[in-house]
């Protein structure tokens, strides 16, 4: 595909692997991160080493790698009480939802990444919600992109597509289409230099990846990587 895309890159397993899915299909990828004061802000430090990475073991996505974007999004973590923004246990809340769950957040993150795009002549994003494996946060569902696709489009008069290619996969799959798109060693890079676990540990080292292993994306990465290795 000759078109452009924006991935928004986390600097985690999930946007990791849709980098090298965009890279795959679209003529230059540029990405996007979000500082926006989460406890597990080493997952942006990550960023660069993964992009390195990845020029460095495969020439043909390094051609195809545009410009990388930073945004400041202070003002999600002054208006919320969460886990993932403030020092406190993750538990699950009397609503039923994970206190890790930060009202809005995708939301934002998708509407800044229209506003991206939209300056910088981009038509599809990519992101790396997910139903199948996640902690029931309601801005990852499919319905929820879907309709923020189409707000978006109507509010910005543009026809933005959205993509959300692990949207049915678990993390299982997840590591299969890492598989599939770089072999193991994109496998590999994704391993060693992605960052999942909540509470920003980088001092434990698993088969998986680096992490504290028991914050709930430790564990989900753990699982789908045992499920991957034992297919």
């Amino acid at each position: 595909m000759t078109e452009d895309a924006l991935v928004l890159f986390s600097g985690g397993q999930d946007s990791a692997t849709c980098l090298a899915w965009a890279l795959e299909r679209f003529g230059r990828v540029e990405t996007l991160g979000f500082d926006y004061g989460q406890r597990h802000r080493v997952e942006l430090e990550c960023r660069a080493g993964f992009r390195a990475g990845l020029e460095a073991a495969f020439p043909a996505w390094a051609a195809r790698l545009g410009e990388d974007h930073m945004l400041s999004l202070d003002a999600l973590r002054a208006v919320s009480e969460t886990a993932l923004t403030r020092d406190t246990a993750i538990a699950m809340g009397a609503d039923g939802l994970p206190n890790t769950f930060v009202p809005g957040r995708n939301l934002i993150f998708l509407t800044f990444a229209a506003a991206l795009a939209y300056r910088r002549g981009l038509r599809h994003i990519v992101a790396g919600m997910c139903e199948t494996d996640y902690s029931g946060y309601p801005d990852c569902r499919d319905d929820t992109v879907k309709a923020l696709q189409v707000a978006l489009n109507l509010g910005m008069e543009r026809r933005f597509v959205l993509h959300t290619p692990l949207m049915w996969r678990d993390k299982a799959e997840t590591w299969r289409l890492a598989e599939r798109l770089g072999g193991q060693a994109l496998v590999a890079l994704v391993r060693d230099r992605t960052h999942s676990c909540y509470l920003g540990d980088r001092a434990q080292a698993h088969p998986w990846g680096r992490g504290c292993g028991h914050c709930p994306a430790c564990e989900l990465r753990a699982c789908g990587w045992e499920r991957y290795v034992a297919a």
